[in-house]
């Protein structure tokens, strides 16, 4: 069974799914397992998104700066790890065939998303797996997964937009940093370059912010819903702007990574994806679900307190586009 992505949406979605949640912290179980996805309350606001021209290693693309709000959304505590993630990879495939034939709004929901291939060599590299941030992964294939979790749970899961991710950061601050202005402290709150040891560290590993989200400044950058153009800030929307991919690269991702320094892990600073990201990718064409350069790029997700319609939700499932590495 292969129903259309709207017609399934809008079963799943007259099921009675809550549209205005209580608006508190919650843990997200991931049924069939023995995981859990902790997601933390953002209340919506206003806020200076980019830097001012005054602020150290700002890059041009980081503005003009300008006021911009975002509703209420959860966003997850922690970097998505890889025990969550390969759940979605190395689904059983008898118990998912069971599953799809039964006459369930779960069945009809997960039956319409894509399943992961699995890698060809272990995207770990060797830097650990157990409660460690997944990585080498690509966007289209983080937002097959917040498609998959919503099928499974009845929520609505996807990726941060740009604007969704600085405010969350930010949490309330205005400065280079959510912890302030000193880069000397940034080992307090983040692994980078300087105390990584060439290695991504287990999620958690530093202070939060001051909304209790973890590693928001470096271990993985972290996947966006964003088109990257260095232009988007001088024309785009003040309200909930998403700068919607039309094109496979660059796509946007944020918060610096172990191996970048601390001016890279600023609130406002943005990071471009490449095709080098996939430059050890055999294949033609090249991998939607994997990259095998980006050891640095994980994901997080975030839930609207208000859950759209099924159109707008259909809008925000990415359809692959093929790389043949051109």
């Amino acid at each position: 069974m292969n129903l259309p992505r709207v017609t399934w949406l809008a079963a799943w979605l007259a099921c009675g799914t809550v549209t205005a949640a209580e608006f508190t912290a919650y843990s997200q179980a991931i049924p069939d397992s023995d995981q859990s996805i902790a997601m933390v309350p953002v209340r919506g606001g206003s806020f200076g998104m980019g830097s001012p021209a005054s602020e150290v290693g700002r890059q041009v693309h980081e503005g003009p700066r300008r006021e911009v709000s975002v509703d209420d959304f959860w966003m997850g505590q922690y970097e998505i790890n890889w025990q969550q993630y390969e759940l979605f990879v190395y689904r059983d495939e008898e118990s998912f065939n069971q599953l799809a034939s039964r006459d369930s709004l779960e069945a009809l929901a997960i039956d319409g998303v894509t399943g992961a291939t699995a890698p060809y060599v272990e995207m770990s590299f060797g830097m650990g797996k157990q409660g460690f941030p997944a990585v080498n992964i690509t966007q289209y294939a983080a937002l097959q997964y917040a498609r998959w979790l919503s099928a499974k749970t009845g929520h609505f899961y996807r990726l941060p937009t740009e604007a969704e991710w600085e405010y969350a950061c930010r949490a309330g601050t205005d400065t280079p940093w959510s912890f302030g202005d000193n880069a000397e402290i940034a080992g307090d709150h983040a692994i980078y370059a300087v105390n990584s040891d060439e290695r991504y560290a287990l999620t958690g590993s530093r202070k939060p912010n001051a909304w209790g989200l973890y590693d928001m400044h470096g271990n993985v950058a972290e996947w966006t819903m964003d088109q990257f153009d260095p232009d988007y800030y001088q024309r785009g929307e003040n309200s909930n702007p998403w700068n919607r991919p039309t094109a496979l690269y660059p796509r946007a991702a944020r918060g610096g990574s172990w191996m970048d320094s601390a001016e890279q892990l600023r609130c406002a600073a943005r990071r471009p994806s490449a095709a080098n990201w996939k430059e050890r990718d055999p294949q033609i064409p090249k991998s939607n679900w994997w990259l095998t350069n980006a050891p640095f790029v994980g994901f997080r997700l975030v839930r609207p307190r208000v859950q759209p319609g099924p159109q707008v939700i259909a809008e925000y499932w990415l359809e692959g586009i093929e790389d043949y590495g051109i």
